[in-house]
């Protein structure tokens, strides 16, 4: 007699199929479907002897009648319409009180939406980022689950077993997983975020930070390239040289592989024989909108998400190269300490970046009626993701020191790092404008920390602007917050009379 199955997923393009068998070397029994009936029976025929068993299904009604009870079946197939499309393919194949996951990169709203429909069926809903890509699904992401609490208890020895793990003290993640050969132990990268949306909003602002983390790398690396003439292998060595410090991380890590890597059609280095257009899914995009709809300051994803509006214009660059002009980008100081400082840049930068990222996440849940474990979160990050880097156990530290923190920059180890580098990253900032290099996200982190910080900003003239032209009217100094005013301003299409 078959045992049933401990869990379905339905989407076997390469982050499903990946997923799948992580599952399934966990020892988790687990069923598949596809909606390209081929693709299935070959991948469970490629994939015979996972210690917990590949199952496939050619019907929808075959899939959940192999499932235990409550049924669980996470989706992985392409956002939007598809997503709405297999789930109303599943509730008419499952049973009120089954729980259906969605694993892909939803946008939070329509999570919040879903949850919501199913819920008033009698559907458990759970939306889950799973950040970490191809690699991450198959030995260990990041996974970030939203929805039903009781729910995810159900889900939880799953997504806790196939998660990323951390060393518990380093808050390195551990490697070395193998296919049938996963890790045992760690601190599993797989925490309950919040209600309905909560965990694709975390993983939507994960994504937005992880906007910002390449873009400040590749400022870096243009810097070093057009300042200090440095070609691409000499650039490897510093970012592999960084990565040994407080920039340890995986971006750093692979940029510093990428930057060696010679071109298999000839002898140039392969990222200069690689088109400078950037191409974008929309999850920076959604996080700097959410920022603009909540007043929430996140100039550097925002920036970092412009950058690569302004690459994919590359016809109208090499126009425009041609017409404007600019200094020369020619620096004449000391290379190493040029060098040194794009390093104390690039950091307090991530430190901004990251900072608006978790401000971002504490505006939203009171948005929408969440409760954030920021220390959690953080904690999350640290393995499995994109963004994972030995810098996210400080900020882990961080929340653990003050789960209420209003800003990481107010942390005493972040307002310590940046006391003793901000010097060197105006250096770079004020650098790059002088020579004419484009650094949007330094420059924005910059101006982030200095808009911050200051006790005084020029916003008093604008509101006596908007008052001006439009009646908006003010605040005073003088007097209690909540308190407005307006002046009976002249017009100045109306001659005055001179006294």
């Amino acid at each position: 007699m078959n045992t049933p199955s401990d869990i379905g997923l339905i989407g076997l393009a390469v982050m499903g199929q990946n997923l799948a068998l992580n599952i399934a070397d966990h020892g988790f029994k687990i069923s598949v479907f596809n909606r390209t009936t081929v693709t299935m029976e070959k991948f469970v025929a490629e994939n015979p002897d996972t210690p917990g068993g590949l199952v496939g299904h050619a019907t929808l009604e075959e899939f959940a009648a192999s499932l235990s009870r409550p049924r669980k079946a996470v989706i992985m197939v392409q956002a939007g319409r598809a997503t709405d499309a297999v789930i109303d393919a599943l509730t008419k194949v499952f049973e009120p009180g089954d729980i259906i996951i969605d694993g892909g990169n939803a946008k939070w709203t329509d999570t919040i939406r879903r949850e919501k429909e199913l819920k008033e069926k009698g559907f458990l809903f759970i939306g889950s980022g799973v950040s970490g890509g191809e690699e991450g699904a198959r030995f260990g992401p990041a996974v970030m689950p939203g929805g039903d609490r009781a729910a995810y208890s159900h889900l939880e020895p799953v997504w806790n077993a196939i998660a990323a793990k951390v060393d518990p003290v380093t808050g390195r993640e551990l490697k070395g997983a193998a296919p049938g050969k996963p890790i045992v132990g760690g601190v599993p990268c797989a925490t309950y975020i919040g209600e309905n949306g909560a965990g694709h909003y975390v993983k939507m602002v994960h994504n937005g930070i992880e906007y910002g983390d390449m873009q400040m790398i590749c400022e870096a690396y243009d810097l070093m390239r057009k300042l200090l003439g440095m070609p691409a292998p000499e650039i490897a060595a510093v970012f592999k040289k960084w990565n040994t410090g407080v920039l340890d991380s995986f971006l750093i890590e692979i940029t510093g592989e990428v930057l060696a890597q010679k071109d298999p059609a000839g002898s140039a280095d392969l990222v200069d024989r690689i088109l400078d257009t950037a191409g974008q899914k929309g999850t920076g995009k959604w996080t700097s909108v959410s920022a603009l709809d909540m007043g929430v300051p996140a100039p550097t994803v925002a920036e970092a998400v412009f950058a690569r509006c302004i690459s994919a214009v590359k016809d109208e660059r090499v126009a425009a190269s041609k017409i404007l002009s600019g200094p020369d980008a020619a620096y004449r100081g000391d290379k190493q300490e040029l060098i040194g400082a794009i390093h104390a840049a690039l950091y307090c930068s991530k430190i901004c970046s990251y900072a608006q990222g978790f401000q971002l996440m504490r505006e939203a849940q009171k948005e929408y009626g969440w409760t954030l474990d920021f220390g959690r979160i953080a904690q999350i990050f640290r393995g499995g993701c994109i963004i994972r880097a030995v810098f996210l156990q400080k900020i882990t530290e961080a929340f653990e020191r003050d789960g209420k923190l209003a800003n990481l920059l107010l942390d005493p180890y972040f307002k310590g790092e940046i006391d003793k580098l901000q010097a060197q990253w105006r250096k770079v900032v004020a650098t790059a404008a002088l020579q004419g290099v484009p650094a949007p996200c330094l420059g924005s982190a910059l101006s982030y920390y200095d808009g911050y910080r200051a006790e005084k900003l020029p916003a008093n003239l604008l509101q006596a602007q908007r008052d001006y032209f439009g009646a908006h009217t003010y605040e005073r100094t003088d007097k209690p917050r909540g308190v407005f005013f307006h002046v009976d301003w002249p017009d100045p299409a109306r001659p005055q009379t001179q006294v």
